[in-house]
């Protein structure tokens, strides 16, 4: 590994420690989102707490916390292993964020960034793949882990070398997502929005 490679890991995961969800809850006066709806400072919990503006900011900065390192590095010449290092030390920052007492998200729109630069065709199904079930199910965390989980079958498809980097970054949001697991199987996880219930016949 050379020294280039290292100070692009560390500017990886420096980036990647900038909570947006807890700046722009600041800027608009909400909640901190560390401690309150989810716990979790991401672009759904800031949804449920301010809005779609904030939530489109926060997840907006959060997919360029991924893309920036991540093509910067491709750019320089990085090899493909390491650009998946350099990913996931991205969402190890947005995980456990330097300036923010280690307290994080579950990375899934930083992950998303940093799979972006493989190419547009991945970052479609990925949404498609996200969108469908959310629509089906309601809940967020469950399309972000199916999703994650195609991700690499995806990438295979379309560029192979960047399988394993893929991989690597899915495995780390799938165990990132371990509670929301646990809550989905015992009905327990929350939803994005309460479907409308039809009013009852008089």
């Amino acid at each position: 590994m050379t020294a280039l490679t290292i100070l692009l890991l560390v500017s990886a995961y420096l980036i990647g420690s900038i909570s947006s969800a807890i700046l722009i809850c600041r800027l608009f006066k909400l909640p901190d989102p560390r401690e309150h709806g989810s716990s979790n400072p991401g672009a759904t919990n800031v949804y449920r707490l301010g809005g779609k503006i904030p939530a489109i900011m926060v997840l907006v900065f959060d997919i360029l916390k991924g893309t920036i390192p991540v093509w910067g590095s491709y750019f320089l010449g990085i090899e493909a292993f390491y650009l998946g290092l350099i990913a996931v030390a991205a969402c190890l920052g947005h995980i456990f964020p330097l300036f923010f007492g280690f307290k994080g998200g579950k990375a899934v729109a930083t992950a998303f960034g940093a799979m972006l630069p493989i190419g547009l065709g991945l970052a479609g199904l990925l949404i498609v793949s996200w969108g469908f079930v959310v629509y089906l199910t309601g809940y967020s965390s469950l399309g972000a882990i199916v999703a994650v989980s195609l991700a690499p079958l995806f990438t295979f498809w379309i560029k192979p070398a960047y399988t394993i980097p893929v991989a690597m970054l899915s495995a780390l949001i799938i165990l990132r997502h371990k509670d929301n697991i646990v809550r989905l199987i015992k009905g327990q996880e929350g939803k994005v929005a309460k479907k409308r219930r039809l009013p009852k016949p008089e």
